[in-house]
Formats: structure tokens, sequence, C-alpha cells
């Protein structure tokens, strides 16, 4: 239908799953990265200066990804063979910004059918019916949606800010905290807020030592880079 809507996934659903032809063989996604973070991506064309731009930098950074526990899964839907020929162009003719002779390893999902974009929401019909615009899965490694960003055909990615929320993402949950605007490894951390009179009264009293507190609601405590990098990965 031409006036048809699709619902995207949601922050917190499970995420939805399917199987599909890659670069890098049959996958069964999000199963066979049981275990592991996923950034799952979409991007509007192959053979496009934006997404060339992009795939280099996120190759570039594939030893960050892996060490973070993260594995890298992208989208277009164009087919495989012209995936396999954007590829081995980018390794062999393309230089840029200081990279050079970039492979890309993470596996590039074929989706001429555009069942998988329909399927993540990745199609926006007032940007384009027939490109996913450039959106960005952050999925823990029980198959949870965590984040959701997204971006328009014309504005690439920012891959330091992509870094930063899976850093984040198991910084929170590897300390039962929250993370103020900002937050960089080494920041104060938010803790839960007070979930009763008695303790609101006592923080704002004894605020001191180990709590910051700005009022009841809000109160950080210091996390050290090194204890935050000491669990990346987990």
């Amino acid at each position: 239908m031409e006036n048809q809507v699709n619902v995207m996934p949601r922050i917190g659903d499970l995420a939805p799953a399917f199987q599909a032809e890659t670069t890098q063989g049959t996958i069964n996604f999000p199963s066979d990265y049981k275990g592991k973070w996923i950034i799952f991506f979409s991007h509007p064309a192959d053979f496009t200066p934006v997404c060339t731009s992009e795939f280099m930098t996120f190759a570039s950074m594939q030893k960050d990804f892996d060490a973070l526990n993260t594995q890298l899964v992208g989208l277009s839907v164009d087919g495989l063979y012209s995936h396999i020929a954007w590829l081995r162009t980018i390794k062999d003719k393309i230089e840029y910004k200081g990279m050079k002779n970039v492979e890309v390893t993470f596996p590039l999902i074929e989706d001429i059918t555009m069942n998988v974009a329909n399927l993540y929401g990745m199609l926006q019909p007032g940007e384009s019916s027939t490109k996913a615009v450039r959106a960005v899965f952050f999925i823990d490694p029980k198959g949870v949606i965590r984040t959701i960003i997204y971006y328009p055909l014309a504005l690439g990615r920012n891959f330091d800010e992509l870094k930063r929320v899976i850093i984040a993402l198991q910084t929170a949950d590897n300390f039962s905290v929250a993370l103020p605007a900002d937050w960089r490894p080494g920041d104060d951390v938010i803790v839960p807020t007070a979930g009763s009179c008695g303790v609101a009264k006592e923080r704002m009293e004894n605020a001191s030592g180990e709590l910051t507190c700005y009022d009841w609601f809000f109160c950080t405590k210091k996390l050290s880079k090194g204890d935050v990098e000491s669990k990346l990965g987990k």
C-alpha cells in the first residue's frame, strides 16, 4: 500500500529476528551474536560518498569495537554483488583522511526486497521510499534494543558518539548508574534517585564523602576511568 506505515521497533523491545545473505555468508540475526553487543546500522546505497566515508571509518575502528565485545552489522537495499564490488573498490582505490587499503570484514546485508529495512523501520517515506536512512540500533547481549539513532541521507554519522554510546550503555549496566550529559569515562556518574523521603533527607543532610548532591533527586559519585575500562566488553 502506498501509504503503509512501518512501525519501527522501540527501545526495550527484543530485536526482530531474521535470516539474511551478507558479504560474510548467511546470518541469523540476532541469535548468531548472542552474548555480544551489536551495532546494526543501515546506509542508503553502495557507491555513494557519505556511505563510503562511513564504512571506511567503521572498518578503521573495528578493533575498538572488538575490544568492546561489539559486532558491527550493516545493511542497504542493494544486492550482494553490488556490496562486494563496492567493498573491493573501497579497499583497492579509496584513500580518505589517511585511511587506505581499508578492508570491511563485518557483514553487510543484502536487502533488495526491503524486508529487513521495513522490519526495522529503516525506510522513512518523507526522506526516501527506496533507500534506507542512516538508522543505528544498539542491541545488548540478550538481544534487547537499548538505543536507536536516526540520521538523514545527507548527514554522516558521528562515530565518536557511536562508540561513546556503547561504552556508556555497558557502564550503566556494570555499575547500576545513570550518566549525565556529555559523559565520558572518568566523569562523575549519577546514582539512583532517592526512593523515599527518609533517604532523600539523609542525602541532603549528610551529602559528603562519596556523594555530591545538588538536590535530593540529583546526586553524583566519582567513577574512575580505570574502573570503567576494567569492565568494558562485558
